[in-house]
């Protein structure tokens, strides 16, 4: 068995990361791992999160096993966070919590497998790295469908032409904030017209809450979702607590499935629990009872999330800026309007190896760099590599290499 078992590849974003841990030069920037990291560089426990941790400790809860949805407390904190207090959509929805927001992806894929195999997935190009992976190992057709920038924001002319071909019961995956890798989101009336484009042609809308409360605050990053709900009948929801709880090692999330009406949902939670009992069986409790503990007393929880998001705001427009001091290119100030922890440099996968050999600035092939790793102190000296890699010369830089 072992001998004929296939070579894999190893997977390139750690390959990244140990190059990166490797690299002797002291002001290496580390732009690839996905994690909000604050001015120190590290990755803090919130506050919150060690008063909840604190609280569990002193209570000495029994570790006995939870039911297969996992903690529902939990998950009816969850539920009310994405889909808001008295939204209409809380009493046909069901939500199980999930092993973070990659679990809560898989079983989606594994229910929208055993409910319609026939369903073509749309991923956005570029969409997050995990995404097609995730639905092709449940045995899903994925294609795509461009997601890039004109002079106004969000390209949604090509969006609509690209899903014309989308059949009825085809699944469209959507970030609900913080596009990963683009920072590219949707306006209000752009969030609307996706809305009723799968209205009118049968589409069931898969939204990745992986970024919640890092665009513009908890509500205004859950207005899409919260659109979409209202207007759209079936709607799968998948969310993670690693960023807006910096409950990484944890993997604690949750996935959701939004109904016609609520006398579908037995069924659903049912169907749920049987893809994960053949999978986990449980999630693990102890990220989900910290969540439970946020959501009861949320003030002080959403205060650090709004210093982390205000955070990666600032060394937006403080790298914009130094790319206008340097008179880098006009085409970097994309960077500017773009939100959450990631953007996509406007550099090919030539330039982007520059940075890294030239400059010890680690970003991955296609050009996603994490805006939450960069430390103010290294703000200029990007904005400065940038300058010089988008400006060299291919021909000069391919000499170079092959010297």
């Amino acid at each position: 068995m072992l001998a004929a078992l296939p070579v894999a590849e190893p997977d390139p974003l750690w390959a990244l990361i140990n190059a990166f841990r490797q690299d002797r030069r002291a002001d290496k920037i580390d732009l690839v791992v996905g994690v909000y990291r604050d001015a120190s560089g590290q990755t803090p426990v919130m506050q919150a999160v060690q008063e909840a941790e604190a609280n569990l400790a002193s209570a000495a809860v029994s570790k006995s096993y939870r039911a297969l949805s996992g903690n529902l407390a939990f998950n009816d904190g969850m539920s009310r966070l994405l889909l808001g207090e008295g939204a209409e959509a809380l009493d046909r929805q069901c939500t199980i919590q999930t092993v973070g927001g990659t679990g809560a992806l898989r079983i989606l894929a594994d229910f929208i497998a055993f409910a319609s195999p026939q369903a073509t997935i749309w991923n956005t190009n570029p969409g997050y790295v995990n995404h097609r992976p995730i639905m092709t190992a449940a045995g899903l057709n994925v294609r795509t469908f461009r997601w890039q920038e004109n002079e106004a924001g969000l390209d949604l002319d090509a969006v609509v032409a690209d899903l014309r071909e989308a059949r009825a019961g085809d699944v469209v995956l959507l970030h609900g904030c913080c596009h990963n890798p683009t920072g590219i989101d949707p306006a209000p009336e752009q969030w609307r017209r996706l809305a009723m484009l799968c209205k009118d042609k049968g589409l069931i809308p898969l939204i990745d809450m992986a970024y919640q409360g890092f665009g513009d605050g908890t509500e205004a990053d859950a207005a899409g979702l919260r659109h979409f709900a209202g207007q759209i009948d079936t709607v799968l929801v998948a969310a993670s607590c690693s960023k807006n709880m910096g409950l990484y090692c944890e993997r604690t999330g949750a996935a959701m499935v939004i109904a016609p009406d609520r006398d579908m949902l037995a069924n659903i939670r049912a169907t749920l629990e049987r893809i994960t009992r053949a999978n986990y069986s449980m999630p693990p409790e102890h990220g989900a009872a910290i969540a439970a503990h946020l959501f009861e007393s949320p003030e002080m929880w959403l205060s650090e999330l709004e210093t982390s998001r205000r955070r990666v705001a600032e060394i937006r427009h403080g790298l914009a800026e130094a790319l206008v001091r340097c008179s880098a290119p006009e085409k970097f100030q994309a960077l500017r309007r773009q939100k959450g922890m990631f953007s996509l440099l406007p550099l090919d996968q030539r330039q982007m190896s520059r940075l890294r050999e030239d400059f010890g600035v680690y970003g991955t092939a296609n050009g996603r760099i994490n805006i939450a790793g960069l430390l103010p102190r290294d703000i200029e000296r990007l904005a400065e590599a940038l300058r010089v890699v988008s400006c060299a010369p291919p021909l000069v830089y391919a000499a170079r290499a092959t010297a």
